[in-house]
C-alpha cells in the first residue's frame, strides 16, 4: 500500500475509527487499515475497500465477513464503511453502542466494541468531550 492511499484513508476517516468511532488521539494502539472486504475474500487494496480502524476493531473483525444477528439469529454481513451510513446501523446508549440493525447488531458482536473497558474509555473520553458521533458529540 502506498503511502498516499494510507494517507487518504485516514484523512477521509478524520482519524476516528469507521467502526466504533473512538478518536485516534486516545488510542494507546496504533490504528491499522482495514481491508472491508479481506484480501482472503478477493478483497482488493483499494480506497473503496479500505477502512481506517482502532487496533481492537481491527483485530476482532480480522477477515469476517459476516456476524450472527443477535436477534433473529441469521448470518449477516457486517458494517461496509464505504456502503453504510453510520447512524443508519449504530446509535448512542450513553457510551454504549446499540445496533439498530441486523447489520448492526452482528458487527457489534464480532467487533466486541461494547467490552467494558471500551465502554469506560469512551465514557471518560465522553467527560472529556474528545469522543464523537456523526453529530460530533455522544
Amino acid at each position: 500500500m502506498t503511502e498516499s492511499l494510507a494517507h487518504s484513508v485516514r484523512h477521509r476517516a478524520g482519524l476516528l475509527c469507521e467502526y466504533c468511532r473512538l478518536p485516534e488521539s486516545a488510542s494507546a494502539a496504533a490504528f491499522e487499515i482495514d481491508h472491508i472486504i479481506a484480501r482472503k475474500h478477493g478483497g482488493a487494496t483499494a480506497l473503496d475497500n479500505l477502512a481506517y480502524s482502532c487496533f481492537y476493531c481491527n483485530s476482532a473483525k480480522g477477515p469476517n465477513i459476516a456476524g450472527i444477528d443477535s436477534e433473529s439469529g441469521i448470518i449477516t454481513r457486517l458494517f461496509h464503511p464505504r456502503q453504510d451510513v453510520w447512524s443508519d446501523h449504530f446509535r448512542w446508549d450513553g457510551a454504549v453502542i446499540v445496533g439498530r440493525t441486523p447489520i448492526g447488531r452482528a458487527t457489534i458482536q464480532v467487533l466486541n466494541v461494547n467490552l467494558p473497558d471500551m465502554i469506560a474509555l469512551r465514557r471518560l473520553l465522553s467527560d472529556e468531550g474528545l469522543m464523537v458521533d456523526e453529530a460530533n458529540s455522544i
